[in-house]
């Protein structure tokens, strides 16, 4: 059973109160609502040694910021205010206070920079062998506009990104700027109707806007934006694809609305339009030479053999 798989059953073993519960599983973040108008959204991210980075290469203080930003970007996929993270590490055997002060130290640089304080945590440690992993839980706020979405892109949409795709592993993936300020700052200049970030792959995770939205994708791998990383790669398109670990934004929009955002955007953040939805239902994808082919969700899947 594949991870998108997996969480779809989840989902549907308990029917939660759209009343209490306005976004539950199957988004970036769950939203809850506090009564009298007010709600927080919630977000938790594990991270492992030997998946998400290597010990042996990254220091604790990249890992400590990858840690919070990967979670911060969960908050700029759906346009929301961080507010606080609480931080659970499970440590090696003999580890001390050293190790812990360096982790700190990037929790802390990501927490201030993005004005996300860091509020508490836990600790533990193996008693024999183990590998370190570090697990960040946040809450956000919903800003002027309400949460966006995965589940709301329509026929004709224009399928958008931030930035570009792919090469992550060489070294951005420790170093990304989660789009936080980015996300609230689109939002304000055009309605959105889904948004994500792309951790798992542009192919992986257009695929689940379009699952849950039920309609279909036709980009345009001319237009993919390639970053320099992944141009060095044997295949660049592939690489931006599925490499995964951008921390993109995702973003679908009507044309006109695209059109003003394309008008009005002066941030030196990029944005491209890579495509649009479809009624197919299926993926596809228009190579640079003019065939159409399928696009195959080809990014990473943490229950994949």
């Amino acid at each position: 059973m594949r991870e998108d798989e997996i969480t779809g059953w989840f989902r549907q073993q308990r029917q939660l109160s759209p009343a209490e519960v306005p976004i539950g599983i199957g988004d970036d973040m769950a939203q809850i609502a506090l009564g009298h108008g007010a709600s927080v959204l919630i977000t938790t991210d594990m991270l492992l040694d030997g998946t998400h980075f290597e010990l042996k290469t990254a220091t604790l203080e990249q890992v400590g910021y990858k840690s919070m930003a990967t979670s911060l970007s969960d908050c700029a996929a759906m346009a929301t205010i961080p507010v606080g993270a609480v931080v659970a590490v499970a440590l090696p055997h003999g580890w001390g206070g050293r190790p812990l002060k360096e982790l700190h130290a990037g929790v802390v640089f990501a927490a201030d920079k993005y004005r996300c304080p860091l509020v508490g945590g836990d600790i533990t440690s193996w008693k024999s062998d183990g590998r370190f992993a570090v697990c960040v839980s946040m809450l956000s706020k919903p800003g002027d506009k309400p949460p966006v979405r995965r589940n709301g892109a329509r026929v004709g949409d224009i399928i958008c990104v931030t930035g570009s795709l792919g090469g992550s592993g060489r070294r951005r993936h420790l170093e990304f700027e989660p789009r936080v300020n980015e996300a609230l700052k689109i939002v304000q200049i055009a309605d959105l109707h889904a948004m994500m970030d792309i951790s798992d792959g542009l192919s992986t995770d257009l695929n689940r806007i379009c699952s849950q939205s039920g309609v279909g994708a036709l980009v345009e791998a001319a237009a993919v934006p390639i970053s320099g990383d992944a141009r060095c790669r044997p295949d660049p398109l592939d690489a931006a694809l599925n490499e995964g670990e951008d921390f993109e934004l995702l973003f679908t929009l009507a044309p006109e609305q695209w059109e003003r955002l394309d008008r009005l955007w002066d941030d030196p953040v990029p944005i491209a339009s890579v495509g649009r939805i479809t009624d197919t239902g299926r993926m596809e994808i228009r190579l640079p030479d003019g065939p159409v082919r399928d696009l195959m969700p080809g990014g990473y899947d943490h229950l994949a053999d």
